[in-house]
């Protein structure tokens, strides 16, 4: 029975440091160099910078004509979405997030297409129209 205090001494300790700023320390040791860890914090603002562009993209190209369209306005959109996502990509020794690591490679080089055609002259928009398709697929798919 003097056991089953230290038992409690133990895992309290145990507790208490996987709160505290210990855990960053073991990740550093228990993951592989190139591991993109992502905090929950992290990954909230940055999904939110990527819906905030989304819907400038979404605004962009919903105009009565494709002449309308501001093509510098997409161009600069698309860009800023695909540096989002390669920040958000993980490296080849996966991430906490397993659809960042599943989607975000893919994702990202939709971006990247949507944004060549997107910059011609004339310009092709119908990748830019993929971009938020992909966002859509990889949410329902991970919900």
């Amino acid at each position: 029975m003097r056991s089953l205090p230290s038992i409690f001494v133990v895992l309290s300790v145990l507790a208490i440091s996987a709160c505290s700023e210990l855990s960053s320390n073991v990740r550093k040791v228990t993951y592989p160099p190139d591991f993109k860890y992502v905090t929950g914090e992290e990954l909230r603002s940055n999904m939110q910078q990527l819906a905030y562009h989304l819907q400038q993209l979404d605004e962009a190209l919903a105009v009565e004509a494709p002449e309308q369209v501001e093509q510098q306005k997409v161009t600069a959109t698309l860009r800023e979405i695909e540096r989002i996502g390669s920040r958000l990509q993980a490296g080849q020794g996966g991430a906490n997030h397993p659809f960042l690591e599943d989607m975000m490679p893919e994702f990202v080089t939709t971006v990247g297409q949507a944004r060549l055609r997107a910059a011609q002259n004339p310009p092709r928009y119908y990748w830019a129209g993929r971009v938020s398709g992909a966002c859509l697929n990889c949410h329902t798919i991970n919900r």
